[in-house]
Order: C-alpha cells, then structure tokens, then sequence
C-alpha cells in the first residue's frame, strides 16, 4: 500500500515529492525480492529499493504496543526506549490495523490500496485533511517524548501545507522543547534543511520562534533576536525570503548559505570585538568564524564541505570594500563570489552595509573584461610632496 505524505499530498492537490510503501513483508523478505535493495537503519529498519536515482523506501506494518506480543510477525520483541521515553529501537512488527497506530501525525496515516484504488482511514484523517488540521495520534506528551523531531515536523508540515497544529498536539510543544538537546546533532542537520529547504522558511522560522524552538537549534541567532537586534532580524527574513524564492522557481539553494546567515549576527560581532583589541580584519573573521561554528556544531553537524563555504562567504564580507587593484580582481574571480556577493547585497537590504557596494559590484559584473580591468585599475597614487630645502 501507499501510505504517509505521498497519499496527503496527491489529496491536497500537491505533487508529492517521493512515495512510501507500506507492507507485511518483512525488511528481509522484500530484500530478497529486489536484488536492488538495501536496508538500512537501526531505529526503524527499512528497505530502500533503488530505481535509477529514484529511491522507494518500503516499510513493514509495525505493531503498535498494546498488540505488539499477540500479533507480533517476528518472534523476538525488538523495542526500546530511554528513560525520557524517547524510542531508541522500534521494529516490532504487526499487521496495517496495528501500524496505523504507530504513525505520527493523522493525515500522515492514510494509506491507499492499489488493489481496489480505496483510501484506508482509521483516524479520521480525511477530516483532518479537509479541515487543514495537524493532530498527533494518540497522547501527545507520549508521542512527542517517544520521538521529540515531532515537534519540528509539527511545525515543518504546519509551515509547508498551511495547517494549523491541533491545540491538544500544540501545548506540550511550549513544554516539551528541551528534548530536542537530546537528539544527536547529525539528525538535527536533516532536519534543518527539510525546515528551512521546505520553500516556506520564513514561515518555518516564524514558527520556530512562537514555539521557542529556535534557541534548541540557533542558540546563537535566538539570544541576538530575543535582544532585540532588529537588523539581524530584518537580515534573517531577508536571507530566507532570498532562499525560499530560489527553491520556489526550482533553482539550487546550499546548506551553506543557511548556516552562514544564522550565525551571521554573532560571527560579525564576535569579529569587531577582536578588531577593536588590534586584530588584523582577517585575522578577526577567522578566529571569530571557529569560535562560532564550533559552538553550533555541538547542536547541528555542519560537514566541513559546507562549513568551508560559510568561512569563504564570511570571509569576503570585509573584502567587498576593496574596488581596485589585486584584491579587488582575485575577489571578482573567487569561486564562491556570488554566493558571498548575494549574502553581502542582503546585508545591504538589511540597513547594515550604509555604502553603495552592492550597486558598485553589482554594476561590474554587467560589463566585459576590457571595462572591468579600466574600472579594475590600482587607483593612482597621490604624489609626494617634496621637501623644501632650506639653505644656511
């Protein structure tokens, strides 16, 4: 069967991005099936069948807890969860009654029977579809303890299709944020991007911030918004609005340019305070930039191909003050120059760069090779006054 986000999305008159198939097999069982299989994972063990570039990922009906002894598949109960009630393994298996219990969200439990083309509903998930309405199944502290990226799938699907979060699913949120501190930081960085790459990130951050979720994520960028820092914040909806419209007219977007805005405010601050004590600006940037990234990465993985990237766009901020000579020439050929001329034409937008770079640079890049070496060109030194000699 059909089953998850692919079923809501085709009701909802979305194209849905990928489909997910719900079965009795076992993960094994449907391996032997496809010899272009692979099951991967260890809290939820699943089969991915491989077509071309395109992944099917195949999940067994798992039981739900109350059934999972009597009408178990496997033999052995494989379920466990820590002392917080967070599942740590989940892969006891049942039949579709008892898998539909397992799901989180309602409209994410419609599974659609290829056999007779019928939708099967156990929760009312049609209505809750129709309604535009987000409900967890079952108790909501459980759910949300059992696995705490809930609360941020909330608010994904809440931003995303437009819903709003059922009042039962949406206080423990206000309650319950902390535990995201205990999801490993690798997990986290899935998550951002699917937040902030959904082609609704302004919306996504605007939830982030209602819920208080922001600060287990952007610790860094909450403590500068909750200050009151209102160009750092007219800068980050900006930067997302940026993002959202590229994703929306089908153009690639980076991880890199996320993370280099949301730690923007705090690299640029931590920077002039080295600068103010006689660090050189380079100097400034670099030791300021480990600092920063060092501390979020206890929360998110950055892999270093994207931190690399954020230092490169930081990086260039200092250097778009240069208009001639080598410098300016080697900035205008560096690899990563548009994504450091973007971020810095944003900041511009943003009331923090006061000159006219952005129009200067921007200017450049529209002319040929012969105008931009003119325009390129050392600017002439002043000539030196020569010394009168006085005689004796």
């Amino acid at each position: 069967m059909l089953v998850g986000g692919g079923v809501r999305d085709l009701l909802l008159g979305h194209a849905p991005k990928d489909f997910d198939i719900a079965t009795d097999a076992l993960p094994e069982d449907v391996k032997k099936l496809f010899s272009n299989c692979r099951l991967i994972g260890r809290r939820f063990r699943l089969a991915h069948v491989f077509f071309g570039r395109e992944i099917i990922e195949v999940a067994t009906f798992r039981a739900s807890q109350a059934e999972e002894k009597q009408n178990s598949i496997s033999n052995d109960v494989d379920r466990s969860h820590d002392d917080s009630g967070r599942i740590l393994r989940d892969n006891v298996y049942g039949q579709l009654e008892d898998d539909v219990w397992r799901r989180d969200f309602t409209v994410n439990a419609l599974y659609y029977d290829i056999a007779n083309f019928s939708i099967v509903d156990y929760t009312s998930a049609m209505n809750d579809v129709e309604n535009k309405v987000l409900r967890l199944i079952g108790d909501p502290q459980t759910r949300y303890r059992e696995d705490p990226v809930r609360m941020l799938r909330a608010i994904r699907f809440a931003a995303k299709l437009g819903f709003s979060i059922h009042p039962d699913s949406e206080q423990p949120i206000f309650d319950l944020g902390y535990l995201l501190g205990d999801i490993p930081p690798a997990r986290l960085f899935d998550e951002v991007l699917k937040l902030f790459h959904s082609g609704q990130g302004v919306k996504s951050l605007q939830l982030l911030r209602r819920y208080n979720l922001l600060q287990y994520l952007f610790k860094q960028a909450d403590d500068l918004l909750k200050q009151g820092d209102d160009i750092f914040d007219a800068f980050i909806h900006l930067a997302l609005e940026s993002t959202d419209k590229r994703i929306n007219e089908g153009k690639p977007v980076t991880p890199a340019f996320l993370f280099a805005a949301m730690l923007w405010g705090t690299v640029d601050k931590l920077s002039d305070d080295f600068k103010q004590s006689g660090e050189p600006g380079t100097l400034a940037m670099q030791n300021a930039s480990s600092i920063v990234l060092s501390k979020q990465v206890k929360t998110i993985t950055i892999p270093k191909r994207f931190s690399m990237v954020v230092r490169d766009i930081w990086q260039m901020q200092h250097r778009f003050k240069f208009r001639h000579g080598k410098r300016a020439k080697s900035l205008l050929m560096h690899k990563k120059f548009r994504a450091g001329y973007d971020f810095m034409c944003i900041r511009s937008q943003a009331g923090e760069v006061t000159d006219d770079s952005c129009e200067w640079w921007t200017r450049i890049q529209t002319m040929g090779p012969q105008e931009q070496e003119i325009l390129l060109k050392p600017a002439k030194a002043k000539p030196r006054k020569k010394k009168s000699t006085v005689k004796k």
